[in-house]
């Protein structure tokens, strides 16, 4: 932590050398720390408003004038407009405090004269270094006056402020302005803070925070960390410094949201990780209908300030965001949020459906909210909620549609190279969406998830790992596990496989298809008991997935108990009648019973279908192992048209 009086450019020491906290409401500000605490949890203020704060209670019940301010906080030499400073300092602090210009508790506006505190403050006192021998003095806080800072600390803590803003520099110097910020290489989004006093709009605010990082995701030349890895940090004690460093990022935003009525602010800061140093700050108040372009402007503001490159393509699609329907955005931000956080639930997946369905009827050319629809479809597909054909007809529908009014959206390419790989076996088609997905958005992680399951499925095997690697960068949450786990077993890798499944499994012990990829692993590599343990748990937490049991039937007959193998696939065989099975399924429990000439039959049938488990699992199913150097398994690869290798 940065010393705040040194930090601040504020000779707070020098004038009340024993105030150590001030107290307010609920607040206290940590003069020698450096921190505003709320119930003594530190709160994220950093940088000028926390320095306008400090002037303010060493001077509550007084009028503090602008003057004052600038000629304690903003040096004389300073090219920046003070006005728009101050502003937005004034700003961020009423948002924190909770506090409003019109019917102020903490900070009252005198009109062209300053600033006063209204409310009381207490003040405690640090211990006498003159008094006791037995107290520790205080740490000695290093005093520097504004005019003293050097040169080079003024470039990086103040200039910063509005370089993402040209229309604000007053070039005082005759110098043309430039970046004062260092290069920074990538960046975490925390999940923006809902001011509004009203927890229903929480959902605005991590959409707005969906909505920043997938824009920042286009900037080629940044790593973007993905909303499931800073999610967690919603609401977090842990300091910036300490974030960035389990994140793996050069700089943090964070920032603020607080809607009312048809309007919509939102306050972003800039900080470099290592230092916990403020590097930029704007607030931008719009009305929610140009939302989308808000967000834009705040990626390309931080892109600005962290010296990505953007390409005229990037810039351009940063600018091009159109008006939207603010009750459509509102029910696409709903429909986002259930499909992003819980994707593998059928009864959460037909509510988003509902919403973006909703968003639509409200603004039939907003493009995401078709994209989104096209997401909830494959995925109810892949949950067995929606019938195969019917939801790749309606995927491809709503895909079209998104892509016709804005090509530029990598999460539709991602979704339609998924529609070309698993319903269309479209191998070509498929390597260029994903190609094009990632290209539009560098950081998308979801994109590169997929891509990394469909190279190892093509034997792409060098290139499927660097997109783990990829991954691994990007984000380390149980979609990211998933894909890091389903590649080894694509590639059949079964060490690899064990590896990711154990890790995956410390973000959630109840992930049955993990125990599942883990089973596989262990039975691969010799380990029986082993594999019987972990087929056991995933049947267990997935109520009797055919999967899970056909695996266990598999293994006790490896392991030579043979009865207990049989009586499991012949309950299963006999549930099938009762209920549908996939042929996919039906053909791995006749390969099992050694039933091969059925096993073949429904295999026959799975591909004829073009069966998605077919498109995940015939060229890597261990289960099928024994079908394999048939002549009429082989002849099914060959009609697969399988994707070749690249030369």
């Amino acid at each position: 932590m940065i010393d705040f009086a040194n930090f601040a450019g504020v000779d707070m020491a020098a004038s009340t050398p024993t105030d150590r906290v001030l107290r307010f409401g609920d607040f206290e500000l940590d003069v020698c720390a450096g921190q505003l605490r709320k119930h003594g949890v530190k709160l994220r203020l950093q940088g000028q408003p926390l320095q306008v704060l400090a002037v303010l209670l060493k001077h509550a019940g007084d009028v503090v004038t602008r003057d004052e301010l600038r000629s304690q906080i903003w040096s004389a030499d300073t090219f920046v407009d003070f006005d728009h400073s101050l502003h937005n300092a004034i700003a961020r602090l009423r948002e924190t405090l909770g506090d409003s210009a019109e019917t102020p508790r903490y900070i009252e506006t005198l009109p062209r004269r300053g600033y006063r505190f209204i409310a009381p403050v207490e003040k405690e006192e640090a211990p006498d270094p003159s008094g006791s021998a037995n107290e520790a003095p205080p740490r000695e806080v290093p005093v520097v006056a504004a005019r003293s800072m050097p040169r080079v600390f003024l470039v990086t803590s103040v200039v910063a402020l509005l370089v993402g803003t040209p229309a604000f520099w007053l070039v005082r110097t005759g110098a043309h302005p430039t970046s004062a910020a260092p290069r920074l290489n990538s960046i975490a989004v925390l999940p923006l803070d809902n001011l509004s006093g009203d927890p229903s709009e929480e959902f605005f605010a991590d959409g707005l925070t969906d909505q920043l990082i997938t824009d920042l995701a286009r900037v080629g030349s940044l790593r973007v960390i993905s909303r499931t890895s800073v999610l967690r940090y919603k609401g977090t004690k842990e300091g910036l410094p300490e974030i960035a460093r389990e994140l793996n990022v050069d700089a943090i935003v964070e920032g603020s949201v607080v809607r009312s009525g048809q309007r919509v602010r939102v306050t972003a800061q800039l900080l470099e990780a290592s230092t916990d140093q403020h590097l930029w700050a704007e607030t931008y108040d719009r009305d929610v209908g140009d939302v989308l372009k808000l967000q834009g402007e705040v990626a390309g503001a931080i892109a600005q300030q962290v010296r990505a490159q953007l390409t005229p393509q990037q810039q351009a699609q940063l600018r091009s965001a159109q008006a939207v329907n603010p009750a459509a955005y509102d029910a696409y931000l709903r429909g986002r949020l259930y499909f992003v956080n819980e994707f593998t639930k059928p009864d959460s997946l037909k509510k988003a459906q509902q919403d973006f369905e909703d968003s639509i009827q409200k603004d039939s050319n907003f493009a995401l909210a078709y994209a989104g629809l096209a997401d909830t479809y494959v995925y109810l597909a892949f949950t067995g909620a929606l019938q195969k054909e019917s939801a790749y007809r309606s995927a491809k529908q709503a895909l079209a549609k998104a892509l016709q009014l804005d090509d530029s959206i990598g999460e539709a390419h991602d979704t339609l190279g998924v529609l070309s790989w698993r319903f269309d076996w479209d191998w070509d088609a498929a390597d260029r969406e994903f190609n094009r997905a990632i290209a539009l958005a560098p950081s998308y992680s979801c994109a590169h998830e997929d891509r990394a399951i469909f190279l190892a499925f093509a034997g792409r095997r060098a290139e499927a790992l660097a997109e783990i690697a990829n991954i691994n960068q990007l984000d380390y949450g149980v979609s990211s596990a998933m894909a890091e786990s389903a590649t080894y077993y694509e590639l059949r890798d079964y060490p690899g496989l064990m590896e990711a499944s154990k890790r995956a499994l410390l973000l959630d012990p109840k992930d049955w298809f993990q125990h599942y990829f883990l089973g596989v692993g262990y039975e691969a590599t010799g380990k029986l008991p082993e594999a019987i343990s972990e087929y056991r748990k995933a049947m267990e937490l997935s109520d009797g997935s055919p999967i899970t049991a056909v695996a266990l039937a598999h293994a006790y007959s490896a392991a030579g108990r043979k009865a207990q193998a049989n009586k499991i696939l012949r309950d299963l065989e006999r549930k099938s009648k009762e209920s549908s099975v996939p042929p996919y399924t039906m053909a791995t429990i006749y390969v099992g019973l050694g039933e091969n000439d059925k096993a073949f039959e429904y295999l026959e049938k799975a591909c004829s279908e073009k069966s998605l488990d077919v498109s995940m699992f015939l060229k890597s199913d261990f289960l099928l192992d024994d079908l394999r150097p048939d002549p009429r398994f082989q002849n099914l690869l060959h009609r697969m048209s399988l994707p070749a290798k690249p030369k």
